[in-house]
């Protein structure tokens, strides 16, 4: 009897120590699917959220939105330089042009999203403004750094040179402004909101 009892109460034990680690294990699972949660949390907020920008996001926002900044630029001092414009003249217009071209590319993309052209522009406005700014600030002030590039021809490899050069600068101080705003749903994390 006494060993009978003693079984019963070592198969007690093992059931609670099996209990207790099955409990452990269930444990273990919910804190693997809150880890789990916690990963895809991380990766939808390194896009767009508090968790910050990658690296790769925010240079893609950069070079969509260098792309119609150059296009604009391009257009404009080519035009400006053409007309034997002013220097001030010359960059207003590329200025100008270079803001026109950025907010276009997203206004585009986010219509063709199906938001209607107020809400549309406004997207654009808050999706580029100082990205477009702070390019187009940094750009021009590489072209009037470098001596005699605004004063330079289509044909001179002094104003081309001077002109990518400046995206090229342009680009690398923009891309970890972009990556700030990004992560803190601001700049072009408003224009992924709507794909």
């Amino acid at each position: 009897m006494g060993d009978s009892a003693h079984q019963h109460h070592s198969a007690a034990h093992e059931h609670d120590a099996r209990h207790d680690a099955g409990g452990a294990g269930h444990a273990g699972h919910t804190g693997h699917a809150a880890h789990t949660g916690h990963a895809a949390h991380s990766h939808a907020d390194h896009g767009h959220g508090r968790g910050g920008a990658s690296w790769g996001t925010a240079a893609k926002a950069t070079v969509h939105c260098l792309t119609g900044c150059a296009i604009g630029e391009i257009l404009g001092m080519a035009v400006g330089t053409a007309l034997l414009w002013g220097n001030v003249a010359t960059m207003a217009l590329a200025i100008a042009l270079a803001f026109v071209f950025g907010y276009s590319f997203t206004l585009f993309a986010v219509r063709r999203a199906g938001l209607d052209l107020k809400a549309a522009i406004k997207v654009a406005l808050a999706a580029d403004t100082v990205s477009i700014a702070v390019m187009e600030l940094v750009d021009n002030g590489i072209v009037l750094l470098v001596p005699g590039a605004m004063d330079a021809h289509l044909d001179e490899g002094l104003f081309w040179g001077a002109l990518l050069g400046g995206f090229v600068v342009a680009f690398l101080v923009t891309t970890p402004v972009n990556k700030w705003m990004i992560g803190r749903g601001k700049g072009h994390a408003v224009v992924h909101a709507h794909h």
